[in-house]
């Protein structure tokens, strides 16, 4: 994992001069991070990356002369670097940042409707470009073909309380985009809090929804948790867990952000140590910082099955690690592996 001990060099892309002026300043902000240059199209900005060598890039995805994703496959091919995505999230927008992301970009950022608005985000830009600059690039692509480890589970095979837990942060996409696909139909509802913006979580719902067996779409709050679906918690809104009989409903609120973040994988663990307990499989993959961490623990301690990913598969290890370190973790597997650990974790506390 890169060294933080020097200022991360960051290199701004974005063909308006209001915007790279904003993020500029934005960045500046913090201590830690020196913008080393700016470039207004990706030509520039491949002058620019060989002179300056930065640590981390912003980029636009909307360009003159050559798209941000055009540009984006090419670096990850000749030159990689950890690329955060500012980028508006249209429809369309949104989708070509789901591509971003299949090609090699570590995150993505709403782009502000003004620079004003980028002042208000600067400690979450500062988040995702330290984020990237502690980034690893996996051994094995997260994402791809795969095949469900286990036939579909028959109904009724799982208490209605059973519930299955997903958190992430930096690199969750790309690992939710493998581990969900590799699951079987027919498993307890599963919730999963990825630390997202507005507007994507939909397109990423949907897309989610496209390639697995069971159905995933955007939570709705109030909505009960069915057998064979996952719901994904909508950007800016926290999701939480509560008891409706004997099955569980969602609630969403836009609580103050918890450890920066809104989603806020903590907000969801705890919900489910108080409401689920031992009924609950609960899994942390790659991230920055420390959310969901107390969580995690708070779940194993009421009887969860905990999961954490581990280092070598993180693109981030910020979050598997503080959980591991406060013992919240009974088992700790590789992303590659995790689809399986879910499953024995499923059978061994089956009632």
């Amino acid at each position: 994992m890169k060294s933080t001990s020097h200022k991360i060099r960051v290199l701004v892309v974005d063909d308006s001069a209001l915007a790279r002026r904003a993020i500029s300043d934005a960045l500046a902000l913090d201590p830690e991070i020196e913008v080393v240059g700016t470039a207004s199209d990706p030509y520039a900005a491949r002058d620019e990356i060989l002179a300056l060598q930065p640590d981390v890039i912003t980029l636009d995805l909307e360009m003159p002369r050559m798209d941000g994703l055009t540009f984006l496959r090419i670096l990850q091919k000749h030159h990689p670097l950890p690329v955060v995505i500012i980028s508006s999230f249209t429809p369309s927008g949104s989708a070509k940042a789901l591509e971003a992301l299949e090609a090699g970009a570590l995150d993505v950022l709403a782009k502000p409707s003004s620079s004003a608005n980028f002042g208000q985000l600067a400690q979450q830009l500062a988040y995702h470009v330290k984020a990237a600059a502690q980034s690893r690039r996996r051994k094995t692509p997260a994402a791809g073909p795969v095949t469900p480890v286990a036939p579909p589970i028959p109904p009724g095979e799982f208490s209605s309380r059973r519930v299955i837990l997903i958190g992430a942060s930096t690199g969750g996409i790309e690992a939710l985009r493998f581990l969900l696909p590799s699951l079987p139909n027919g498993l307890p509802p599963i919730l999963v809090v990825q630390h997202i913006p507005a507007n994507f979580s939909r397109i990423l719902a949907n897309h989610l929804n496209q390639i697995c067996p069971f159905a995933v779409r955007e939570a709705v709050d109030g909505e009960e948790l069915r057998t064979g679906s996952c719901l994904v918690a909508p950007g800016d809104f926290h999701l939480a867990l509560v008891t409706a009989g004997q099955r569980y409903k969602v609630k969403l609120s836009q609580s103050p952000p918890v450890h920066h973040c809104r989603p806020s994988v903590d907000i969801l663990f705890r919900s489910a140590a108080e409401h689920a307990g031992n009924q609950a499989v609960a899994v942390l993959l790659t991230g920055m910082g420390v959310d969901g961490a107390r969580g995690l623990r708070l779940l194993r301690a009421a009887g969860a099955y905990t999961l954490a990913e581990n280092e070598e598969s993180s693109v981030v290890f910020g979050m598997p690690q503080a959980a591991i370190k406060l013992g919240a973790a009974e088992k700790v597997v590789s992303l590659q592996r995790m689809p399986r650990a879910i499953l024995q974790a499923l059978q061994s506390c089956r009632k």
